[in-house]
């Protein structure tokens, strides 16, 4: 493989009543069945707070508010190597809830249940990062 720039990716840490919103993904994709966050690739040129906005009313069909960033960091899947872009965000007023246009299931959960879920591996380090703040 190519010394390439990772592609940036972005993901949302959609808060809601002391939970977060887990999405799972679908059969025939990439890492298939695990949970994670919703999210997906930042365009070409496009800011990564506009990209989570565009994806998560593409994938969830909600409208979100970004409260906060949480760190970047790269994370190598051995065939691609991603930058992962967390942001925490909640529901906009008035936004239709959440619906897996692109998922299997959603799941609203507490942080403490994050580790009864079989979460895709980029969303570790975010785990990690949301509870530290």
């Amino acid at each position: 493989m190519s010394a390439s720039r990772p592609i940036p990716v972005v993901c949302a840490v959609i808060e809601r009543e002391g939970r977060l919103l887990l999405a799972q993904r679908p059969v025939d994709k990439h890492l298939p069945l695990k949970w994670e966050f919703a999210g997906g690739k930042v365009e070409p040129g496009e800011d990564p707070a506009t990209a989570i906005v565009r994806e998560i009313r593409e994938e969830l069909g909600c409208e979100i508010v970004i409260t906060r960033a949480l760190p970047r960091f790269p994370y190598d899947y051995t065939r691609v190597v991603i930058e992962m872009i967390p942001f925490v965000c909640v529901l906009a007023p008035g936004s239709p809830a959440p619906h897996p246009h692109e998922h299997v299931a959603l799941a609203w959960v507490t942080p403490d249940q994050l580790k009864d879920y079989d979460l895709a591996p980029a969303d570790l380090p975010v785990v990690a990062s949301y509870r530290q703040i």
